[in-house]
């Protein structure tokens, strides 16, 4: 799957969007996620592939 945004805004807007989804998955799980670049990608990619965002964990 390849993603790619159109400028270094929309990265900055994603990043932050899956920060706060992240913020969200990690209270639920109850502690900090080491594989945090994994949940932060996968959730970046469903974003901009228009699947839910919010359904993947572990």
């Amino acid at each position: 799957m390849q993603t790619s945004y159109d400028s270094v805004e929309d990265l900055a807007a994603a990043l932050r969007r899956a920060a706060s989804a992240h913020g969200r998955f990690e209270e639920e799980l109850g502690h900090p996620d080491p594989d945090w670049p994994d949940w932060y990608a996968r959730h970046m990619a469903d974003e901009q592939a228009g699947r839910d965002a919010t359904s993947h964990s572990r």
